[in-house]
């Protein structure tokens, strides 16, 4: 992330819509990533699959943005970033088109596979844009905007396509996310000044950062706390279906319960992590411990799962931010180097944790992956609270 103010002069209105520009990449990449939760069971059906075999249009995008936020990054290192967003932008809307036409599940996982890698790139690139964008009193606030498109990505993407898709079809979801791709595509186009690369990240800074103690604990922290989340909530659909008989409609509601939370559970971690980041993480790890814990017992009913979804909304909403604000804390001086390692840890963990949830929801129940969810999670609230004890 650099100081060095826009190249030119302009506009207070102009610079603050590029923000927004990449805030809405961002958003448009999360949602793309995550929209098969919603739709596992419909899009398994249609090519005739099991949940945990449909998770793999989950674990794919993670494994691949996991090695290409590192290796895209980094050798593209000198281009243009104004061009690189662009590109990527493109590539997200390929993808999002081929998955609306796949006729076979193996032209569904290429389209998965581009959009991971659009996430790896677009992500460890345009989140460290905001002091290039702004004056230097406003990157705070330009970055906090950028980085609100994880959670609410992650809280509003599944509800919205889940509505979609149960309205007009899956692939009609894919085909509106490719929309908004080629809308923001032409956002980017408008909106963004040149940005030649000024700030090379090297290999060497990244080893170094993987040495510190404060990065350790990062990457094991978001190792454990989303391992404990997609695990589980990749297969939210099949127990609202199965174990809550929730209608098809009514799982589109909790979903959008869900991701009303969410949006709430951002912005009060982000005032929480003001006063103490190690509590808002360990309070965010418990609280999803809590719910998961809860569902098969409570989640049986109605109401008993949309108040589990709720609060499990509120808890993940902070989870992104809390990762992230440790990563920079832990490397105050690399902030770019901090956001490649934060985006690979992000979704290298995401992928493992739909790979290891659908191998157990096939193995045994959705209701056993809850609990393995929950344990996780509750590791993670207590490691953290244990390695960071005060000295």
């Amino acid at each position: 992330m650099s100081t060095i103010t826009p190249i030119r002069p302009r506009s207070p209105l102009i610079d603050w819509l590029a923000v927004a520009s990449l805030t809405l990449g961002i958003f448009a990449i999360v949602t793309s990533e995550i929209l098969p939760i919603g739709l596992l069971t419909t899009i398994g059906a249609d090519f005739g699959l099991s949940d945990g075999i449909a998770g793999l249009t989950m674990t794919l995008p993670g494994i691949v943005a996991a090695i290409a936020a590192p290796a895209v990054t980094l050798a593209t290192a000198r281009m243009d970033r104004r061009a690189m967003l662009c590109a990527l932008m493109a590539v997200l809307a390929i993808a999002d088109v081929l998955a609306a036409v796949a006729g076979s599940y193996w032209i569904m996982l290429i389209s998965r596979a581009l959009v991971g890698l659009t996430i790896g790139g677009f992500w460890s690139i345009g989140a460290g844009l905001a002091a290039r964008l702004v004056p230097p009193p406003s990157v705070g606030t330009a970055t906090a905007l950028i980085f609100s498109a994880v959670p609410l990505g992650s809280v509003l993407g599944v509800p919205a396509g889940t509505f979609i898709g149960h309205l007009a079809g899956w692939r009609t979801a894919f085909l509106t996310l490719a929309a908004l791709a080629i809308l923001v595509l032409i956002a980017l186009l408008a909106l963004l000044p040149p940005l030649p690369a000024h700030q090379v990240t090297s290999p060497r800074v990244l080893l170094d950062l993987l040495r510190e103690r404060g990065t350790k604990i990062a990457l094991l922290a978001t190792f454990l706390i989303v391992l404990a989340h997609f695990g589980t909530y990749t297969y939210i659909t099949p127990f609202l279906q199965h174990i809550t008989h929730l209608s098809p409609t009514a799982i589109s509601a909790a979903l959008l319960a869900y991701g009303v939370a969410g949006i709430a559970g951002n912005f009060l971690a982000g005032k929480a992590i003001a006063i103490s980041l190690r509590g808002a993480f360990v309070v965010t790890g418990c609280l999803i411990a809590l719910t998961t814990l809860m569902l098969p017992v409570a989640g049986t009913t109605a109401v008993g799962a949309v108040v589990l979804l709720v609060l499990w909304g509120l808890a993940y909403g902070g989870v992104p931010i809390c990762s992230q604000a440790w990563f920079l804390d832990s490397a105050p001086r690399t902030p770019e180097g901090a956001t490649i390692l934060f985006t690979s840890s992000f979704q290298a963990t995401f992928a493992l944790g739909a790979l290891v949830g659908g191998g157990i929801v096939d193995a045994f129940t959705v209701s056993t992956v809850m609990i393995c969810g929950g344990l996780t999670a509750l590791l993670m609230a207590a490691s953290l609270w244990s390695l960071t004890r005060p000295r």
